[in-house]
Protein backbone atom coordinates (compact mmCIF):
# COMPACT_ATOMS: atom_id res chain seq x y z
CA UNK A 1 0.00 0.00 0.00
CA UNK A 2 1.38 3.38 -0.93
CA UNK A 3 1.16 6.59 1.07
CA UNK A 4 -1.56 7.80 -1.27
CA UNK A 5 -3.65 4.68 -0.59
CA UNK A 6 -3.29 5.10 3.17
CA UNK A 7 -4.37 8.72 3.12
CA UNK A 8 -7.51 7.91 1.14
CA UNK A 9 -8.41 5.15 3.63
CA UNK A 10 -8.16 7.60 6.54
CA UNK A 11 -10.37 10.22 4.91
CA UNK A 12 -13.71 8.67 5.93
CA UNK A 13 -13.86 7.29 9.46
CA UNK A 14 -17.29 5.67 9.08
CA UNK A 15 -16.24 3.49 6.18
CA UNK A 16 -13.42 1.96 8.23
CA UNK A 17 -15.88 0.05 10.41
CA UNK A 18 -17.46 -1.97 7.59
CA UNK A 19 -16.44 -0.68 4.16
CA UNK A 20 -17.89 -3.53 2.08
CA UNK A 21 -21.17 -3.65 3.98
CA UNK A 22 -21.53 0.13 3.78
CA UNK A 23 -20.87 0.16 0.04
CA UNK A 24 -23.34 -2.66 -0.62
CA UNK A 25 -26.02 -1.03 1.54
CA UNK A 26 -25.58 2.34 -0.15
CA UNK A 27 -25.73 0.80 -3.62
CA UNK A 28 -28.84 -1.28 -2.93
CA UNK A 29 -30.79 1.53 -1.26
CA UNK A 30 -29.85 4.07 -3.94
CA UNK A 31 -31.13 1.68 -6.62
CA UNK A 32 -34.53 1.46 -4.89
CA UNK A 33 -35.35 5.07 -4.02
CA UNK A 34 -36.60 7.88 -6.26
CA UNK A 35 -33.94 10.36 -5.05
CA UNK A 36 -30.59 8.54 -4.66
CA UNK A 37 -28.76 11.76 -3.76
CA UNK A 38 -30.68 11.90 -0.44
CA UNK A 39 -29.40 8.50 0.75
CA UNK A 40 -26.93 8.60 3.63
CA UNK A 41 -25.42 5.74 5.61
CA UNK A 42 -23.86 6.40 9.01
CA UNK A 43 -21.80 3.73 10.75
CA UNK A 44 -21.22 3.48 14.49
CA UNK A 45 -19.93 0.74 16.74
CA UNK A 46 -21.52 -0.51 19.94
CA UNK A 47 -21.32 -3.77 21.88
CA UNK A 48 -19.07 -5.39 19.31
CA UNK A 49 -21.45 -4.76 16.41
CA UNK A 50 -21.44 -2.15 13.70
CA UNK A 51 -24.70 -0.25 13.37
CA UNK A 52 -25.48 1.09 9.91
CA UNK A 53 -28.18 3.75 9.94
CA UNK A 54 -29.80 4.56 6.61
CA UNK A 55 -31.58 7.84 5.95
CA UNK A 56 -33.54 8.47 2.76
CA UNK A 57 -35.41 11.41 1.30
CA UNK A 58 -39.02 12.25 2.05
CA UNK A 59 -41.41 9.67 0.68
CA UNK A 60 -38.77 7.01 0.02
CA UNK A 61 -38.82 5.20 3.37
CA UNK A 62 -41.87 3.16 2.35
CA UNK A 63 -40.09 1.97 -0.78
CA UNK A 64 -37.09 0.82 1.24
CA UNK A 65 -39.15 -0.96 3.90
CA UNK A 66 -41.54 -2.59 1.44
CA UNK A 67 -44.71 -4.52 2.12
CA UNK A 68 -44.67 -6.10 5.57
CA UNK A 69 -40.97 -5.15 5.82
CA UNK A 70 -39.87 -7.73 3.28
CA UNK A 71 -37.63 -5.38 1.31
CA UNK A 72 -35.96 -4.13 4.49
CA UNK A 73 -35.39 -7.68 5.70
CA UNK A 74 -33.89 -8.67 2.35
CA UNK A 75 -31.57 -5.67 2.45
CA UNK A 76 -30.46 -6.65 5.97
CA UNK A 77 -29.73 -10.20 4.81
CA UNK A 78 -27.61 -9.06 1.86
CA UNK A 79 -25.70 -6.50 3.95
CA UNK A 80 -24.99 -9.05 6.71
CA UNK A 81 -23.60 -11.39 4.08
CA UNK A 82 -21.39 -8.59 2.72
CA UNK A 83 -20.24 -7.79 6.26
CA UNK A 84 -18.62 -11.22 6.55
CA UNK A 85 -16.02 -9.89 4.16
CA UNK A 86 -15.34 -7.08 6.67
CA UNK A 87 -15.26 -9.67 9.49
CA UNK A 88 -17.88 -7.79 11.54
CA UNK A 89 -21.48 -8.24 12.64
CA UNK A 90 -23.83 -5.52 11.46
CA UNK A 91 -27.29 -4.23 12.30
CA UNK A 92 -29.10 -2.15 9.70
CA UNK A 93 -31.57 0.48 10.88
CA UNK A 94 -33.79 2.59 8.66
CA UNK A 95 -34.42 6.07 10.10
CA UNK A 96 -37.13 8.59 9.31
Amino acid sequence: MTDLDQSSDDSNGNDELAPTATAVLTHVVRSIVDDPEQVTVDASESRGKVRLEVRVGPGDLGRVIGRRGRTAQSIRTVVRAAATRDDVDVDVDFAD
